[in-house]
């Protein structure tokens, strides 16, 4: 192998390796990422309403009572109660309108299964009519089929008997009939 082609086989393998770790680790630092900014979007702090650009931002003069930067920073527990509050309210609502729609949902499935179960059971009263219809046909035709046997049995001892008695065969005449 040439030194060129180890070169190469390297700059592969590293990037492969490179590859691999990004693979690995990219989606967890991606969602940690996403959360620490969905994180700082979220606060409740409403937008600081002051102009700090002249002064520096740790020397306030002391004839300047601009507490604005400070207060932001502190947690409005009103608010912040009152936020939760409402959005309690909302999610109780929300969870309400859920139940209330699941269970006209089971409402509806357990009408759909009651109609089912009744053509079901129609159905089945009428596969019953058919099956009992099917075995008294086919108790008739049994029946029908030993009969048609024993009269053929019947004939066959009654023209022995004939020819036995000298009775001879006629051949029948279409046109007389």
């Amino acid at each position: 192998m040439s030194r060129r082609q180890k070169k190469t086989a390297k700059m592969v393998t590293g990037m492969m390796g490179l590859c691999i770790i990004v693979y690995i680790a990219g989606p967890p630092v991606y969602w940690h990422l996403n959360e620490s900014i969905a994180h700082s979007l979220r606060s409740s702090c409403p937008p600081c309403v002051c102009d700090c650009s002249s002064q520096p931002l740790l020397s306030i003069p002391e004839g300047l009572n601009n507490h604005s930067f400070l207060d932001c920073m502190k947690h409005d527990l009103e608010v912040s109660e009152e936020s939760e509050r409402s959005f309690t309210e909302m999610v109780a609502q929300e969870l309400k309108l859920r139940e209330a729609q699941a269970q006209e949902d089971e409402w509806r499935a357990d009408r759909a299964l009651l109609d089912a179960k009744k053509a079901a059971s129609q159905y089945q009263k009428e596969a019953d009519k058919c099956s009992m219809g099917m075995e008294t046909c086919e108790e008739a035709r049994e029946k029908a089929e030993a009969a048609l046997d024993e009269q053929k049995r019947m004939s066959f001892m009654w023209e022995l008997r004939a020819r036995q008695r000298g009775w001879k065969d006629i051949a029948v005449n279409s046109d007389v009939l």
